[in-house]
């Protein structure tokens, strides 16, 4: 097959880490979850006739899908191998069989369907791992004198903030439904983090990352 990047330069019939390499293009190594097949991914739109942009013959283009890392939110463009059964939704390793090629990209660079996939595929991570997500609020701590990493979320302010740091003195915070019964006013703290992670994706002038691109 070729692995192909989709761009129709001579780099796309490089296979291999080094021809990765040489394109900018990343393993992610370092990140959470990684296996034998290295990072996952959760696919959100998948091409199996390539890039609708890519103007070479089809029997020289492959399957193409994007992706939303399951540890540093990163998006993805993957090329697939030929005989790789990948759907929406689905979590891909990213060094595994079912992927030759496979870089960072921007969100502007997502299809149209992938982008509508974001809030789905994120809600599917932080549902799969909530004890991590959880941990945020157990852990968060100052960015600088007068801004807190707890201030990032939608919502929370002066008074949540400081509840929320004087609440987890007195224990760790055990679940999601745990904060919400233990702080006062803090409706839906999934869907505050949620929202927060969301914008960050999106979003690429933010000042400020707290989930995207934090390896764990």
């Amino acid at each position: 097959m070729n692995h192909a990047d989709g761009d129709g330069t001579p780099e796309d019939d490089r296979t291999g880490g080094d021809a990765a390499a040489d394109a900018g293009e990343t393993s992610d190594e370092g990140a959470g979850g990684e296996g034998d097949d290295g990072p996952t991914a959760v696919m959100l739109d998948v091409l199996p006739n390539g890039r609708p942009d890519d103007d070479r013959p089809q029997s020289r283009k492959s399957p193409v899908a994007y992706g939303l890392g399951a540890d540093s939110f990163a998006l993805y463009e993957l090329t697939l191998a030929d005989e790789a059964d990948v759907s929406v939704g689905d979590r891909v390793g990213v060094d595994g069989p079912d992927v030759g090629r496979y870089k960072e990209v921007e969100f502007d660079d997502l299809t149209r369907n992938a982008a509508a996939e974001i809030e789905y595929a994120a809600e599917a991570i932080v549902e799969a791992d909530e004890e991590r997500f959880v941990d945020f609020y157990n852990e968060a701590g100052p960015i600088t004198l007068r801004l807190h990493q707890l201030n990032l979320l939608p919502g929370i302010g002066k008074k949540l903030r400081n509840d929320l740091l004087d609440e987890r003195k007195r224990g760790p915070f055990e679940s999601f439904a745990d904060v919400e019964e233990r702080i006062s006013g803090l409706h839906r703290p999934r869907e505050v983090i949620l929202e927060r992670i969301v914008e960050e994706i999106r979003e690429s002038d933010l000042k400020y990352r707290t989930f995207v691109g934090r390896e764990e």
